[in-house]
């Protein structure tokens, strides 16, 4: 859930209205007391007459830059948390000077989301004051430890790691032997060995043995050189890490007693009677599914907060409805997986359902068989959100230890050993980020990097090269190449995740950027094409209906003439939170232009589309909307239905039905949804 910043007073300096409009609005919905200026003089008047907390300053404003600006205010205000918004300051020597010299916060690059703003300013924030420990940690008992289930698989693994190096020590030893006396290829997989030992034995926690593995990797880089070997030097460099090798291992941590959370995915149910959710948790333990329970709405959301979750199954009924309306409306959880479970099972309890988000319908009680569709349904629906991440080395150790240290809740890893089938796996995978070893038998880090930045496809995909070698020449290399960063082996599994971390949450707010309306945060007009056309084919395969629906803000030029543009923005973006809070996961929702929005319902009939999107309606009516003068006033929508395949097999054949029975409603008195 946001959290309040009601202390908080910001300065937003901007000369675009629009950008203006939207951002203000925002942020004072996070809680913040927002006082725009659209020009220099007017940001001095804000400063003289009240306190701020802290600036946002767009980079170029009427008559002066934005960096003018704060080195004024720097001479009166030298300690004023600033965040610099531009599109062009992108250079190394603009970001020195802004943030060394002028001490900006943080630069941000327009084009940004509003929610991108937000992020910076509660870091900002929280660095400023940082917040005090929760109840819960303050009335916890001081014996108790946390558990973590992260380190205790670690420590496994590190265990077994560290019990195959003696093996590993032999099996060098030996191709020593045989390469001083001429065998080539011997050398060159006793160069591999090193090489793996460096870079992996660092990543269990043998940071001595890695260090040693380096040193003898330096002594033999001859073998791939050409050059010749000093043996005395190689000796030296095997007892070195023979001496590192034979020092005890620590024996892992017992494994914590706490129940271990199923790898299947965690399932809430919410449900008044105890005895149906007894019953949830015996049908969990069966299916390997992990079940936390709530009775009411207020102990579902706080069960939210505390873990993930995969999927809600809600009991059907108005406190149901009102448990997946307050599920929905939590920061990060506007897509949850939803079910409901209901006694009856009458059209206007489904129309209910899949009005409130639900992708699934069960009869109460359940069966054991229900709960197992149930829980596959929504877990599958939930891991679709998963960020996927692709690791390549040639050594299963290393893609073992990389795995485990990323694998989470949030983050899906695919491995593999086989450089030679990157494009095939890839196209099979499609992850979200690629972590490349640099040195591979066959093509290299590089070559595969600067093979995919000549591929369209796969052009913005963000690489990571991990590598034993951190020098000028290499990062050089590695950013020529096209990657975006590196990683030093031995890698430290928290560099690891933060790096990794940090560059899956840029590509996902790049794809926001292109692909989401701003105002609305709906999908925009391109992406939604495609995505229909995906649903049409699933329709035609399934053969089940898909309902299009057209619809548009009744007497939208009025309210921008008599409230105000920055009202009819409001009512555009509370229209489109609406549409995105509302409906299946599946169902598809975008801002079509203007005024105008596009819903399209996968499995529905005219009658239960029409009875879904009603219901869009009369909430839409029932919303209060203030104008710029502070007047109190309310909208409605039209609506044309078309629905697949009676009115058209085709997406252009759908939105020119649903575009007429607009028309149509429109001329019929607005405030209705055409089917015919």
């Amino acid at each position: 859930m946001s959290t309040a910043r009601n202390d908080k007073t910001l300065l937003f300096l901007e000369d675009d209205r629009d950008l203006q409009a939207l951002v203000c609005a925002f942020l004072r919905e996070k809680g913040y007391q927002v006082t725009p200026a659209r020009t220099a003089a007017e940001a001095r008047e804000v400063l003289q007459s009240r306190p701020v907390d802290a600036a946002i300053v767009d980079g170029l404003l009427p008559g002066m830059t934005g960096a003018d600006f704060i080195r004024e205010l720097r001479q009166t205000k030298p300690g004023l948390p600033v965040l610099f918004a531009s599109a062009f300051w992108k250079d190394l020597k603009s970001h020195e000077l802004l943030t060394r010299q002028l001490g900006v916060a943080r630069v941000v690059h327009k084009p940004y989301r509003p929610e991108e703003l937000a992020v910076w300013l509660e870091q900002l924030f929280a660095v400023a004051e940082p917040p005090p420990p929760p109840p819960e940690a303050q009335e916890a008992d001081e014996d108790e430890e946390p558990v973590d289930d992260f380190a205790a698989s670690l420590a496994l693994l590190s265990a077994d790691y560290g019990a195959k190096l003696p093996e590993r020590l032999a099996t060098l030893q030996a191709l020593l032997g045989k390469g001083r006396h001429g065998d080539a290829a011997a050398m060159d997989e006793a160069y591999g060995v090193v090489h793996k030992l460096h870079g992996t034995a660092g990543s269990y926690g043998f940071r001595d043995v890695s260090i040693a593995a380096g040193a003898l990797e330096d002594v033999l880089r001859p073998v791939k050189t050409g050059g010749t070997l000093d043996w005395a030097a190689v000796d030296a460099g095997f007892r070195a890490l023979e001496d590192r090798v034979s020092l005890p291992v620590l024996a892992p941590e017992p494994e914590p007693e706490e129940e271990v959370v199923a790898a299947m995915g965690t399932l809430l149910v919410v449900d008044e009677d105890a005895a149906i959710l007894a019953d949830a948790k015996q049908m969990g333990d069966r299916e390997g599914v992990r079940v936390v329970t709530a009775r009411s709405a207020q102990e579902a959301c706080a069960a939210v907060e505390r873990q993930w979750v995969d999927g809600a199954l809600l009991h059907m009924g108005s406190e149901g409805l009102a448990t997946a309306s307050a599920l929905r409306a939590m920061d990060g959880h506007q897509s949850l997986p939803l079910a409901f479970s209901s006694t009856g099972a009458g059209l206007q309890e489904r129309v209910h359902a899949a009005h409130a988000g639900a992708s699934l319908f069960l009869p109460r009680p359940f069966t054991q068989q229900d709960f197992a569709t149930a829980a596959e349904r929504l877990v599958a629906a939930r891991r679709l959100e998963r960020a996927k991440v692709m690791v390549v080395d040639d050594d299963p150790e290393a893609v073992r230890a990389l795995s485990q240290a990323l694998v989470s809740d949030a983050v899906e890893v695919v491995g593999l050993e086989n450089a030679y089938g990157l494009l095939d796996a890839l196209a099979q995978h499609r992850p979200d980020l690629l972590l490349l070893d640099v040195q591979m038998p066959g093509p290299s880090g590089f070559d595969l990097c600067r093979i995919l930045r000549l591929t369209p496809e796969w052009q913005e995909l963000p690489i990571l090269l991990i590598t034993t070698q951190v020098g000028l020449e290499f990062r050089l290399a590695a950013f020529q190449a096209g990657a975006d960063d590196y990683l030093a082996k031995p890698v430290l599994k928290e560099e690891l995740r933060a790096r990794v971390h940090a560059r899956l949450e840029r590509a996902r707010l790049s794809r926001e950027r292109t692909e989401r309306d701003a105002l609305t945060g709906l999908m925009l007009r391109r992406p939604f094409v495609e995505a229909v056309a995906t649903r049409l084919s699933e329709a035609r395969r399934s053969d089940k209906p898909l309902a299009l629906c057209f619809l548009d803000v009744d007497h939208f030029k009025k309210v921008n003439d008599q409230h105000g543009h920055l009202a009819g923005d409001r009512v555009l973006m509370r229209l489109g939170r609406l549409l995105g809070a509302r409906f299946r996961r599946e169902d598809l929702r975008a801002r079509w232009g203007g005024e105008e929005f596009v819903v399209a319902l996968l499995g529905e009939s005219p009658e239960s589309a029409k009875e879904i999107l009603s219901r869009t309606a009369e909430e839409l009516a029932g919303m209060s909307f203030e104008s710029d003068e502070g007047k109190t006033f309310h909208v409605t929508f039209s609506a044309g239905l078309a629905v697949a395949p009676m009115d058209g097999t085709t997406l252009d054949e759908l939105l020119r039905a649903a575009d007429a029975r607009l028309y149509r409603a429109k001329e019929n008195g607005r405030n209705r949804i055409e089917t015919e």
